[in-house]
């Protein structure tokens, strides 16, 4: 982990945020609980327990993995409904399959995310790939969901297809640092996912003793999840460690830090996903696989996927 990298980072463009930009504070870590999701990959819920004022316009995110399968373990989900909002699959080991009801879907690999907007709503499932349950291996992904706005819930369906090697690549001063900025912008280096509520994402890879003070939008949120590694995170160096989320206050730049001794297993350095967006402030009605606004659209959107309105499952889905 990860598969996008480069060999020497100081060939990236640079980024730093101004000398006298407000620094964000750590206003809360929290611990994400394990569980298992689908047909029984195990995941990490990352924002359980962080109250939804500073989750918007996020919705939830699932650590998926890291795991290393045997022959025939490999896991997925099942045909499963979705509308209201934003799903992200970012595929950091291992290779996965999705499939909607749209006819959006492919196979995404090591670095590569799948960005499907389900809008008025549509089926689709994601699998491993049949050589891989048969083969066993590496699995590690993450899954987010992002919330839209009451004006664009219902809009048509749409699938991103984004390639590990599309993401912009970007470096701290020294170096330090490796930044994958998959959606949105940094520091005006603008991301390969198109989004419909403003946010940023960003994949941070910090070397042992290495820093980062990134110019944040004041107008966005700010959230980091640790993958692997351990570290601190705000000015004042609260610590992190794998499985944490940190919530950040207000302020124009965000700063994490890489202890200087990193635990032995995997890469030896932090792994950190950096998000941002712009809250919605809307009511949310929010119930399994539905995000909507009142809790009359959760039961229209029950009744419509009942009456097989969100779309069919295809005869031969190629999973």
């Amino acid at each position: 982990m990860p598969a996008v990298t480069v060999r020497n980072p100081l060939t990236l463009p640079r980024v730093a945020a101004a000398g006298d930009a407000v620094q964000r504070p750590a206003l809360a870590v929290t611990t994400a609980p394990q569980g298992y999701e689908g047909e029984g990959f195990p995941v990490r819920r990352a924002f359980a327990g962080i109250n939804y004022t500073y989750l918007d316009p996020f919705i939830m995110m699932d650590q998926m993995g890291e795991v290393e399968y045997a022959p025939g373990e490999p896991k997925g989900t099942p045909w499963h409904p979705h509308r209201g909002f934003e799903t992200v699959t970012y595929l950091i080991d291992g290779t996965f399959v999705h499939q909607d009801s749209n006819g959006g879907g492919g196979t995404i690999r090591n670095g590569d995310t799948q960005w499907m907007t389900a809008g008025s709503g549509l089926l689709h499932i994601e699998a491993p790939p049949e050589d891989l349950v048969m083969s066993g291996g590496l699995f590690h992904g993450l899954q987010l969901w992002v919330n839209l706005p009451a004006a664009d819930k219902m809009m048509d369906p749409r699938y991103q297809d984004i390639r590990g090697g599309q993401v912009q690549l970007l470096t701290s001063p020294d170096g330090g640092a490796l930044l994958r900025v998959i959606a949105g912008e940094l520091d005006g280096h603008q991301g390969p996912g198109i989004t419909h509520t403003p946010i940023t994402m960003v994949h941070a890879t910090l070397r042992p003793g290495a820093q980062i003070t990134l110019p944040w939008r004041e107008d966005f949120n700010g959230l980091a999840y640790v993958l692997a590694g351990r570290g601190a995170v705000g000015a004042e160096r609260r610590p992190v460690h794998l499985g944490q989320t940190a919530v950040f206050g207000e302020g124009g730049a965000l700063t994490v830090r890489a202890d200087d001794t990193q635990d032995t297993v995997g890469t030896g350095d932090l792994e950190i996903v950096l998000l941002g967006g712009r809250p919605i402030r809307e009511p949310m009605a929010h119930y399994g696989p539905f995000v909507m606004n009142t809790r009359e659209e959760l039961q229209q959107a029950f009744e419509d996927f009942r009456k097989g309105r969100l779309g069919t499952v295809p005869a031969v889905h190629g999973m």
